[in-house]
């Protein structure tokens, strides 16, 4: 991402509906799977400056997290605002770590931002690497390739995944999929009224606070979206993927 979109993140990635919405499912998968009383270590493989971090480290006292990010000013940031976690520079392709050293990695709108698919691969290679066996894999990427806007230019995002996609790579990367759903499922139109019609200009985002009724209901969607999710059933529609997946 473009230096100005880590500030912008930085300011509102705590209260804004979409990474709230988009911690929550992390938080739901690690309550599902993980025991909070286990000790556990976890990766933010291109953690930002630190949010999804900040937000689950109240989760459990017993849960150790890292982070890794290639930009200099996000690592400085979390460092900020997650301090006594180990946060690094450095590249999904590359993780400065050894191998079988977590037991969870958690990488949300990042393998999005390398070549797919010679980098991404190589990103699942990297988290299969650095995961013990049976840990646990959490990942995001924007859904449709027709949905590509301003927002994806701005954010570095280098490709939209299908569903299907997703899987396979999952798969190449020799993970046993759990769960691949679609979520973002009922702001759809409006998402695709705001790209695609009412477009803003060059070098903008849609990381920005929102008026407050908007917020509201942005939040109130979710909320109907993550009761739909945690019975087990997904969504076949939205504008993002969620996966999760386990080191065979």
């Amino acid at each position: 991402m473009h230096s100005d979109e880590y500030v912008k993140l930085a300011d509102v990635e705590d209260q804004l509906w979409y990474f709230r919405s988009l911690h929550a499912h992390v938080r739901r998968e690690l309550r599902h799977r993980v025991q909070p009383e286990a000790t556990v270590s976890l990766l933010d493989a291109g953690c930002g400056t630190g949010g999804l971090i900040k937000r689950m480290r109240g989760e459990s006292t017993h849960w150790t997290w890292a982070g890794i990010d290639f930009m200099p000013l996000a690592c400085e940031l979390a460092r900020q605002r997650c301090p006594g976690c180990d946060i690094r520079e450095a590249s999904v392709t590359q993780l400065p770590f050894a191998d079988a050293s977590f037991d969870v990695v958690a990488s949300v709108d990042v393998i999005c931002q390398v070549p797919y698919p010679q980098d991404s691969d190589t990103a699942l290679t990297e988290f299969f690497r650095v995961l013990k066996p049976g840990g646990l894999l959490i990942v995001n990427v924007p859904a449709y390739r027709w949905l590509w806007s301003y927002h994806d230019i701005s954010c570095h995002t280098r490709y939209r995944y299908s569903a299907k996609e997703l899987r396979a790579q999952l798969e190449r990367g020799r993970f046993r999929v759990e769960r691949i759903s679609h979520w973002n499922a009922l702001p759809l139109p409006l998402l695709v009224a705001k790209r695609k019609l009412f477009v803003s200009p060059p070098g903008s985002s849609d990381v920005r606070p929102l008026p407050a009724p908007l917020e509201l209901a942005l939040r109130g969607a979710m909320a109907v979206e993550h009761g739909w999710m945690s019975t087990g059933a997904n969504w076949a529609w939205g504008s993002s993927l969620f996966g999760v997946a386990r080191k065979s």
